[in-house]
């Protein structure tokens, strides 16, 4: 419990964050008020007492806002972006880019019958309906993943309540075991609506973007369309991939390639053997592929 605030202060405060957190960048009171669904005439007198609080900070100019402090994060005990770990949440089969699950306790282990979990998050849990499957995970130090459905919700605190119905340990498998190989690729120089055909001919999400031999970029679905909505459906491969590639040895462990998708925001890492690319793995391969009869969620 945050002492010293009142719910509408900790409501906008965890609003502030979790939009910072999103963008780097201030935050407008007004973009507050459309999350949380309040007054912006409410959410900026509140803004006046966190300042006076030091938990919140201005920014002055076009381009300004809000910036919560480090006393902000501290007081709801919030790790900092720049320290902060992104643990995936999967809701009713689907990945939510949005949300990281900041801290999971089990309040009911001493009642083994009834196995309760509360998982405070970052971002915004409204997009999480009642009664909704969730997995949370894998986390980042024990290596889990855990397996439940949702039975309430605290907006206030940014927590979300569910029944565990399983918690599964990552085994030691390696990506080599279960990378997809040969690699498909998309040409770096082509045009999006070419590298579009090759996905979905293949029936696939994303893949490695080419420049003669050298892999450059991870060019996705998600790309595709942020060109076409753009009116660029010409444009080059290149100018929409996401730039970041990483590469494994084909003997690293599932859970070191987790976090490594974790550490770069990436979701398709290329497997190598001897530094020769023989492979990819999504998280989506890995997590199907860790307990298939419970994870099928959609790769967006």
């Amino acid at each position: 419990m945050v002492l010293g605030l009142t719910q509408v202060q900790k409501e906008i405060l965890n609003a502030l964050i979790t939009l910072y957190r999103k963008k780097g960048l201030p935050v407008k009171g007004e973009e507050i008020s459309e999350l949380i669904n309040r007054n912006p005439g409410t959410v900026r007198n509140q803004m006046q007492a966190l300042r006076a609080l030091g938990l919140v900070e201005g920014a002055p100019g076009p381009k300004g806002g809000y910036r919560p402090t480090a006393k902000a994060f501290e007081l709801l005990s919030i790790t900092e972006p720049s320290k902060a770990v992104k643990v995936p949440v999967i809701v009713n089969g689907k990945l939510m880019e949005d949300l990281s699950a900041e801290e999971l306790t089990f309040p009911s282990l001493p009642h083994p019958e009834v196995c309760e979990a509360r998982v405070r998050m970052v971002g915004d849990i409204r997009k999480i309906p009642p009664d909704a499957e969730i997995i949370i995970g894998p986390t980042p130090v024990n290596e889990m993943l855990v397996f439940g459905k949702v039975t309430g919700r605290d907006d206030t605190e940014n927590i979300v309540i569910m029944s565990v119905q399983k918690i599964y340990a990552i085994p030691k498998d390696t990506v080599g075991m279960h990378m997809s190989t040969p690699i498909i690729t998309v040409n770096a120089d082509d045009d999006i609506v070419s590298a579009s055909k090759v996905l979905l001919n293949h029936q696939i999400h994303r893949a490695p973007a080419k420049k003669g031999e050298d892999f450059i970029g991870i060019f996705s679905l998600r790309n595709a369309v942020q060109a076409f909505i753009e009116g660029k459906k010409d444009a080059k491969v290149r100018e929409y991939m996401d730039p970041t590639i990483v590469k494994v040895e084909k003997d690293t462990k599932l859970s070191e390639a987790l976090r490594l998708m974790r550490d770069y925001n990436v979701r398709l890492i290329v497997v190598t053997d001897e530094g020769k690319p023989v492979g990819v793995i999504t998280d989506y391969q890995i997590l199907t592929r860790l307990a298939p009869e419970q994870v099928s969620y959609k790769s967006s």
